[in-house]
């Protein structure tokens, strides 16, 4: 009596860590930039965001934000045209050294997500006040 044994065929490296393809469109949400004399504040579209679906991280001085947005459907209805689909919000903005990162504050509402950058103390203008001798 025989038995056979069968290799399973040899994966190269590339095929071991190759990662899934995604399934959804990843966007580039439209941003407006203000700036004033405390620091920056970022308002970015994210439409059928929730604020739960929304991640913002800072890591050397890399503000990243994503988001995974979903469609509602509504029961009983058919959908016979769409304007936009599903799909994952990414956009990143290299900081400068001069914001506060403790002090960092993001607000989702109507679909825009505002960031306040307040700047630090240290680098906020400060008015040095001259004296008559």
């Amino acid at each position: 009596m025989s038995t056979e044994v069968t290799k399973a065929p040899e994966q190269t490296p590339a095929e071991t860590q190759a990662e899934p393809a995604r399934a959804r469109r990843i966007w580039r949400p439209l941003a407006d930039i203000v700036e004033t004399k405390e620091g920056v504040t970022l308002m970015l579209e994210l439409p059928g965001v929730a604020a739960e679906d929304v991640d913002v991280a800072l890591e050397k001085r890399v503000l990243t934000i994503r988001a995974k947005s979903s469609v509602a459907s509504p029961d009983k209805l058919r959908l016979v045209h769409a304007e936009y689909e599903a799909g994952d919000y990414e956009r990143a903005f290299t900081l400068s050294d001069d914001f506060d990162a403790e002090k960092i504050e993001a607000q989702l509402k109507n679909g825009v997500l505002t960031l306040h950058l307040p700047r630090a103390e240290a680098s906020q203008p400060k008015t040095i006040k001259v004296k008559a001798a």
